[in-house]
């Protein structure tokens, strides 16, 4: 299991988040990205996963129902192996959330239904830690 690295977190992974809660998420992508081009190791792969929770969410509200379900099965694989919280976030309440939001096009299978719409009510939101 990745070991959890200690605050203070980098101003960009507090802005990262930020922009997530805010439902910026193609604008959350960009920050986190330039965040997970600087690192190496396990962090490299949590922010993966967090660009691919944005960027699935991204596709979900824009109504790439396939980037969508791909995005969210691989962000899940970036970030199941991380304990919770890491770098101060939920991850578990995270994947939960997410898995909810996304459980209709889970369960539409390999279909990709045309009335299907994200649940704006059921997009995640996390909580930023304080440093």
């Amino acid at each position: 299991m990745p070991q959890d690295p200690p605050p203070p977190f980098p101003s960009q992974y507090l802005e990262g988040l930020e922009l997530f809660n805010e439902q910026q998420f193609f604008e959350c992508h960009d920050v986190l990205e330039e965040l997970w081009s600087d690192v190496i190791g396990d962090e490299r792969r949590f922010y993966q996963g967090l660009i691919q929770v944005a960027v699935s969410l991204f596709h979900f509200g824009n109504g790439n129902l396939g980037g969508a379900r791909k995005l969210y099965h691989s962000s899940r694989s970036y970030l199941e192996d991380y304990s919770s919280p890491y770098m101060g976030l939920d991850l578990d309440k995270l994947l939960n959330d997410l898995q909810a939001c996304f459980q209709d096009l889970l369960d539409a299978g390999n279909e990709y239904p045309t009335d299907l719409t994200i649940n704006e009510s059921l997009i995640p939101r996390v909580t930023v830690p304080t440093s």
